[in-house]
């Protein structure tokens, strides 16, 4: 009896001591247990591409720079009762949200501060495109644990939010203190290889867009602004990229020819009437501008046509030419063809913000204060950084054919010429193929083809839109996506209809930076 005590009592101590090093079968001390920032970081930007470009396929048709008769888009409808137009839902909520606060909760541990910096910049980032995207959504409930329902925030405390997040980003980018350094953050930050001045650029072109979507309100504050803008992306150095492999499907860019994403989508009338000069100076004086070659393609005729919208047309060509172009799907045809052009390349990056779209906002805000040389020059900086971007991606743009345009009728050679709608469709013109979201709420804080609360109205008589929209707007065009239907028309069913959004016509209900 004794004995047997005692083979207990060295089974007890043997367990105490040790039982981790024999039981614990999932630790692998050659594997970290726990994912640092670096390792977290690298998916990020991959998920801010898939987000916009998945929902690019809804929107784009919308603000008309795709057509094809491809989707409800082109009728500013919906599909119900699916997660299609949701993705960036998706990627502010699961494929972001989660990780940039571990982000920032690790590394305020160990006073990284520029990845700190990073996951705030990128969190300012999607509650920015998801709330000008859908409106109301969910903001301080957010990620509260054990919580199964959720309440909506309204915009105007998202925009607060966004505001809050970028000049902390900017505040954490800025010290010189703390474990943080270029070299550690340099391989996993895919769009600036840790360049901290870069990053806090980018923070002010997030706050340039935050504010001068409020031209509607009392609060509006062009000169504010201005100073945005002059702190931000300054360059195409400076713009934020993100790169594609384009070796396989698996890595290639979502609008390439091996991702087939495309196929149908055609350019749109409104793009090559802007490239053809036919917006800008009219069709008696047609100036043609150099990126057109780099942008779109003609038919096998050689004549250059796009789409109305909710219309097909067998003689304008898909977005992702091939030469020579037959017209319709570019996959698996003609094998040997040169495919891809612009954005819609298997290796082309990204763009999420670039130094055009920020001149082009300081041009507006200068318009709009009354300052028309600065306005001016402003505006004719956003064209020649669009041409040199665009440029860069195709055939390259001769620096006498850029100043021939410059020069041309087709841009406005004198402040006093100049016209907040030459600048409007300047910036229409220069985010063609990426920036979606930033367009439609140019479209939509000018209430379209009804001008903002001041009169101004850019748009008058250039956008062709379907007379009868899809039979739930009730004529109205749309406004905002509904939130995304599984997790949101499954499981939080009675916040949706706190704010409407149970209701048929809810995606034509106007967002509030739109209103007075």
């Amino acid at each position: 009896m004794k004995k047997a005590y005692l083979l207990i009592a060295c089974c007890a101590i043997i367990l105490s001591s040790g039982c981790k090093k024999y039981l614990d079968i999932n630790t692998d001390p050659a594997t970290p247990q726990e994912a640092e920032s670096r390792t977290l970081t690298p998916p990020l930007f991959a998920q801010m591409e898939r987000g916009t470009q998945f929902d690019s396929r809804y929107v784009g048709p919308i603000v008309q720079y795709f057509g094809g008769n491809v989707n409800v888009g082109e009728t500013h409808g919906y599909i119900a009762s699916s997660d299609a137009a949701g993705e960036i839902w998706r990627t502010n909520y699961y494929g972001l949200g989660g990780n940039l606060n571990l982000i920032i909760s690790k590394s305020t541990d160990k006073q990284e501060w520029n990845f700190v910096g990073l996951a705030q910049a990128l969190k300012a980032w999607g509650w920015q495109i998801t709330t000008d995207y859908h409106g109301e959504i969910i903001l301080k409930q957010a990620y509260e644990p054990n919580r199964y329902t959720f309440d909506y925030d309204s915009q105007a405390d998202v925009y607060a939010e966004v505001v809050r997040l970028a000049n902390l980003s900017i505040a954490n980018f800025s010290r010189t203190d703390g474990t943080g350094t270029v070299a550690k953050m340099a391989t996993s930050d895919l769009a600036y290889a840790g360049d901290n001045s870069k990053w806090i650029k980018f923070n002010y072109g997030l706050l340039a867009r935050n504010a001068n979507n409020l031209i509607n309100k009392a609060s509006y504050d062009p000169a504010k602004v201005i100073e945005y803008a002059d702190k931000s992306l300054a360059a195409n150095s400076d713009n934020f990229i993100v790169p594609n492999t384009g070796s396989s499907a698996a890595n290639g860019n979502f609008f390439g020819p091996l991702r087939a994403n495309l196929a149908s989508y055609r350019q749109t009338r409104m793009i090559v009437g802007l490239l053809d000069g036919t917006y800008l100076v009219g069709i008696s004086g047609t100036v043609i501008d150099p990126r057109r070659n780099n942008m779109i393609s003609p038919s096998q005729d050689g004549l250059y046509r796009g789409t109305n919208p909710g219309s097909s047309d067998p003689g304008t060509v898909a977005l992702r030419n091939q030469v020579p172009n037959p017209w319709g799907s570019l996959n698996g045809v003609n094998p040997g063809a040169t495919f891809g052009k612009y954005l819609f390349k298997d290796n082309a990056g990204f763009p999420i913000m670039t130094a055009s779209e920020i001149q082009f906002i300081k041009a507006e805000a200068a318009f709009r204060m009354g300052n028309l040389s600065l306005a001016h020059t402003a505006y004719l900086n956003g064209i020649s950084l669009s041409i040199d971007f665009v440029s860069a991606l195709g055939t390259a743009i001769t620096s006498a054919e850029k100043t021939a345009y410059l020069g041309s009728a087709a841009v406005k050679q004198t402040p006093a010429t100049l016209t907040l709608r030459d600048i409007m469709l300047q910036k229409y013109l220069a985010l063609y193929g990426y920036g979606f979201v930033e367009t439609w709420c140019d479209l939509r804080k000018y209430n379209y083809n009804e001008g903002d609360s001041k009169g101004n109205n850019p748009y008058l008589n250039t956008f062709f839109f379907p007379p009868l929209f899809f039979s739930d707007n009730g004529g109205k065009p749309a406004q905002r996506f509904r939130p995304r239907y599984n997790s949101e028309y499954i499981w939080n069913v009675e916040a949706l209809k706190k704010i409407g959004a149970d209701q048929l016509n809810y995606h034509t209900v106007k967002m509030w930076f739109s209103q007075p």
